[in-house]
């Protein structure tokens, strides 16, 4: 997801290490759910993701990757990055929903519609929504917005 945007505008961090890092730091979270889920006899289908700007980065590098898929995948004020090893015939396809604000100086809405993009070409169902002059942080309505999102999810996979 860095086409057509200099995500080095994002902070002094090189896109190569945000990709890196969130590689890395994704098997102590797969292992974290993994404990998680056993130990309340839940499976894939019981979890949703849910993070705020490096937390949404992290809930997609993990989500997507799972192998099997989540209920659901709610990121705020975040990037999308490491998309080149994910094919579209692999990727476990839960719904995400992307909510960014116009006005937030730390992660530009811009990456809201890279990662829409990136995400729509996986075969991703993405749902944004974009809060007028909300900065770097989740506003009621986005709060409101990604409760709905995550008990549909919930809703459809039990039925």
């Amino acid at each position: 997801g860095y086409a057509g945007f200099q995500w080095w505008a994002l902070s002094s961090i090189a896109p190569q290490a945000l990709v890196a890092g969130a590689a890395a730091a994704a098997p102590a979270i797969d292992d974290f759910i993994d404990r998680k889920l056993k130990e309340y006899g839940l499976t894939e289908a019981d979890l949703a993701i849910v993070g705020f700007s490096q937390g949404t980065m992290m809930a997609l590098q993990v989500g997507l990757r799972r192998p099997r898929p989540v209920a659901a995948i709610v990121g705020y004020a975040g990037v999308l990055t490491g998309t080149a090893d994910l094919r579209q015939d692999k990727v476990p396809k839960p719904p995400v929903l992307l909510v960014h604000g116009t006005a937030d100086p730390v992660v530009p809405v811009a990456a809201l519609h890279a990662a829409e993009g990136d995400l729509q070409r996986l075969g991703v169902q993405v749902t944004t929504h974009i809060s007028a002059g909300i900065g770097h942080t989740v506003d009621p309505a986005g709060l409101r917005l990604g409760l709905g999102f995550v008990s549909t999810a919930f809703s459809a996979r039990k039925s």
